[in-house]
This record gives C-alpha cells, sequence and structure tokens, in this order.
C-alpha cells in the first residue's frame, strides 16, 4: 500500500600491540570482526570535545524535562538542527514524501524501532517517520558513524536515541538494548542497516517477533543475514530487502560512491590521481563507482573480481582484470569494495610497495586483514585523523584509512541527494509492510515493488526539472503496459 565536523588534529602517536585501557581504547576495538567496527561518519562538531565522561554516566534532560535518551551533550542539539535544515534542502524528495503522507498518518500505531547512522541525512528520515505517525527509538548501527550534534537534536525533539560517536562494543550493545528493552513499549517495526538489531532482538527478545509486522534492512551484510535466517526456517516476520532495490543499488552503491571515494582519498592524503596505479577488488556498483571516478582523473585502473560477468563488464570498460598477486607490488593504491573478508591477506601487505595506500568502500572491516598488522615488528603512526602509517622493520610503510572500515562515511561526507533516495525507499517500505493485509508478506525476504522504485525515482526526477514522456494508449497496449507503471517486469536489470 503506498499512501502517498572539524575534529581537533590528533598529535602523534604510535600504537603498541598491547594499548593501556585509558588510552588505547580504539585500538582494543578495531581488532574486533563483527559488524560494530565497520567505521563512518565524517567528524563531527563535538569530536573535540575534551568530556571524556561516558555519556552513560551523565544525567541528562532536554528543554522538556524529558531524560529517556543517551548523547553526548544535549546541548549541542542546536547545531545538529543547523546540520539537519542543511540535509532537508538537498532531501526534497522526502520532504516531499512528508508533506504529502502526513495528513494521512500512515505509520499511526507504528512503534519502529531504528538502527543505523546517525547523521543529519538520517535525522531527516527518523523525523519524516515521526511526522507519520510513527513512534520512534533510535541507535547507531556503527561506533563511529554517529554525528554527535544530530543525536542531540533528535533528543531535544523527543526520539529516544542512544547513541554517540566512539562508543565501546560493550557501550554499542548496551545502547541497542536501551532502545529495544523499554518498560510499556514494544516495537512493531524495525528499521535495520547491518542486522545487529535484528540479531540481538532474536538472541534476547524473541517476543517481539510475535507483534512485529516486519523488518525493513538496507545493507548488504544484513540483507545477507536475513537470507540465511530464511533459509533456515528461522525468518519470523516478513523483511523487507531495500538493499537489492533499484534505486538503492543504482544510486546510493554507484553513483554516491562515484563521487564520495574521491572526497575520502583527498582529505586523508592529498593524493594527486593522474597517473597512480590503483587496484579496486570488486566490480559490483560500488566496484564500477569508483573504477569510473578514479579513470576520469587520469589513475591506471585494475579490476579484480571472482564472477566472470563483472569480470567481462570491467574487460568492456577498459579496464585490466588481474589477480591481485599479479600487480600488488607496483600499485600505488589498494581499494577493496566486495562485501567479503581477507580480500587483502598480510602476505599481500607485506609485498606492497612503500607508501601504498589501502582502503575500503565495503561495509565492514573484515576485508583487509587489518588484525594481522597489530604484531611487535609493526610500528602503527598516528599521521591525522583517520590516517595511519603501518612501518615495517626495514622503513617499508603503507598508509591506512580509516583502520580499514568504510573510507566515504568515515573520512568524509555522503551527498544528502543520494541518501534521500535510499531514506524515501526506506520510508515508504516501513509503509507497505505496516499496511499490507495480513496474508501479503510471508515469512521471507522480499523486494521492494517495482511501482515503489518507480516513484522514489520519479519523486527525485523534480530536482532536474525532467519531464517523463508518457504512452499512448496505443503504445501501451503494444507494450502490454500500464500507462502509469510499472515499466519493467520483476527480472529487468537496469
Amino acid at each position: 500500500m503506498m499512501c502517498i565536523q572539524f575534529a581537533k588534529p590528533e598529535e602523534k602517536q604510535e600504537f603498541s600491540r598491547f594499548p593501556t585501557k585509558t588510552g588505547r581504547r580504539s585500538l582494543s576495538r578495531s581488532i574486533s570482526q563483527s559488524s560494530t567496527d565497520s567505521y563512518s561518519s565524517a567528524a563531527s562538531y563535538t569530536d573535540s570535545s575534551d568530556d571524556e565522561t561516558s555519556p552513560r554516566e551523565k544525567g541528562q534532560v532536554n528543554s522538556k524535562g524529558n531524560s529517556d535518551f543517551c548523547v553526548k551533550n544535549i546541548k549541542q542539539a542546536e547545531f545538529g538542527r543547523r546540520e539537519i535544515d542543511i540535509a532537508e534542502q538537498d532531501m526534497s524528495a522526502l520532504m516531499s514524501l512528508r508533506k504529502r503522507a502526513q495528513s494521512e498518518k500512515p505509520l499511526a500505531g507504528a512503534k519502529v524501532v531504528g538502527c543505523t547512522h546517525i547523521t543529519a541525512q538520517t535525522a531527516v528520515l527518523v523525523e519524516t517517520l515521526v511526522a507519520l505517525g510513527a513512534q520512534c527509538r533510535w541507535t547507531a548501527c556503527n561506533i563511529y558513524s554517529t554525528q554527535n550534534e544530530v543525536a542531540a537534536a533528535l533528543a531535544e525533539l523527543g526520539v529516544a536515541v542512544f547513541a554517540w560517536k566512539g562508543e565501546s562494543e560493550d557501550d554499542f550493545w548496551w545502547c541497542i538494548d536501551r532502545c529495544v528493552n523499554m518498560e510499556g513499549w514494544q516495537p512493531n517495526m524495525i528499521l535495520d542497516d547491518g542486522g545487529d538489531l535484528t540479531h540481538w532482538i532474536y538472541k534476547k527478545y524473541p517476543s517481539v517477533f510475535k507483534k512485529a509486522r516486519g523488518i525493513v534492512e538496507e545493507s548488504v551484510t544484513g540483507v545477507h543475514r536475513l537470507y540465511q535466517l530464511s533459509k533456515a526456517g528461522k525468518l519470523c516476520v516478513p523483511a523487507m530487502n531495500v538493499n537489492d532495490s533499484v534505486t538503492k543499488q543504482k544510486f546510493d552503491n554507484l553513483y554516491c560512491c562515484r563521487e564520495s571515494i574521491l572526497d575520502g582519498l583527498k582529505r586523508t592524503t592529498d593524493i594527486m590521481f593522474g597517473g597512480k596505479q590503483v587496484v579496486v577488488c570488486g566490480y559490483g556498483e560500488v566496484g564500477k563507482g569508483c573504477c569510473t571516478a578514479l579513470k576520469a582523473l587520469g589513475a591506471v585502473v585494475y579490476v579484480t573480481e571472482i564472477d566472470p560477468i563483472c569480470a567481462l563488464q570491467a574487460c568492456m570498460d577498459g579496464f585490466r582484470v588481474m589477480k591481485l598477486n599479479e600487480v600488488i607490488r607496483q600499485v600505488d593504491m589498494v581499494i577493496t569494495c566486495t562485501g567479503n573478508k581477507n580480500v587483502v591477506t598480510r602476505e599481500q601487505l607485506d609485498n606492497m610497495k612503500n607508501g601504498c595506500i589501502v582502503c575500503n568502500m565495503g561495509h565492514s572491516n573484515t576485508e583487509i586483514d587489518v588484525a594481522s598488522l597489530r604484531t611487535p615488528e609493526l610500528t602503527w603512526e598516528r599521521v591525522r585523523s583517520q590516517v595511519d602509517h603501518i612501518i615495517w622493520p626495514d622503513g617499508k610503510r603503507i598508509v591506512l584509512l580509516a583502520e580499514g572500515r568504510l573510507l566515504n562515511l568515515s573520512c568524509s561526507t555522503v551527498p544528502s541527494f543520494v541518501l534521500s533516495i535510499t531514506a524515501t525507499t526506506q520510508a515508504l517500505a516501513l509503509i507497505e509492510l505496516y499496511n499490507a493485509p495480513e496474508g501479503r508478506y510471508k515469512q521471507d525476504v522480499y523486494l521492494l515493488p517495482k511501482k515503489m522504485d518507480e516513484y522514489v525515482a520519479s519523486l527525485h526526477l523534480l530536482n532536474f526539472d525532467a519531464h517523463l514522456t508518457e504512452l499512448t494508449d496505443e503504445q501501451a497496449k503494444y507494450m502490454g503496459l500500464n500507462k502509469n507503471g510499472p515499466f519493467k517486469p520483476n527480472y529487468y536489470r537496469y
């Protein structure tokens, strides 16, 4: 049913293998292979705060006397509100959806628990859900992704948000638990990014699924987990796979990464791309976006692939498809974007040339074997925020960005317009699952209906003053189409 930051420059520091409890918390966290460590978000205004007190130990209230939240500093709400206002300007489609549907309140009675990156753009989504009638409790899907001032702005608005930048792993799970485990309040909709929230509910609060109407998941990792549950017969409610919707794949994954890969690399390394040799591991939508951007600036780009279809696409687009070991000694930069683990091994890190830049554009930090670099013979030298030199005994060094975590959200920002597309898709998926009549969706994983994908796209065309051609009755009959769509069958590959 469609009802329509600027961080304080960090002093250079060396990291030992065994960090102290107080001074090396981020190092110990980085060794974890869980998705809690997929780094994200550009620096927020509150990064440079000297207050090291854990938000869990603070007693904070907003201007209305509400204390059902846990953020770094509620006093930063005004800064967060300004950032949200800026994001709204380039998220006109989501704002349009809010305006069109808020009178109908299609989410009235919905109790949404969300676990996503908490940025200004996500805040626009959360406030849209509230405007459409939902009650929301929110936490971060990533220990580094939260913009503290934005979390404060949401808390000031009255959203029960539990998140701050630089959480420990224990904090991460505590925040999720606080969102779910609220006396007198039980979620009936789940919006997840990575599957950690869904995992926690299955593990600790399985009774939630007795009343839940569905799960909306936007990441490849979370979707993979859902399909595993479905295959094992353990998926208790319908789930909507937003990650593989056309609007998410083609715009968030392709066009967003085409711009943000360059932004992240420039901010961290000041590199000039012309003439540099770069290997991109993976030629899915993310890899395609990265390769296109790098090639346009004059880089010599190699591609690694396991899939012959993607490999053939790379060849036809003018890229050499090689094995990583064949080019590892000569390239100036290695970029992973496969969603897999151990794509770059310790042996390959050992064989890289001096000064090679290593980074990841995939969802989590499992693609580069960073844990293998935590050995006594190697020295970690912090150069600037989220940039480390890893120095070998012979003096060779590589440049590791964001400790192998998601580069674009770690070291730069993501365009609000692209996130508007994803957020609008998420909102429509929630509306669809919440309002679907009993029996429409079974306990399985579904793709967003094609008609909704087209609707999301049409909302964003207004930004470009684009004018769609309309089918005549004769043309529609000839093609066997409804004049109002959908215009492509589900099996069509854009």
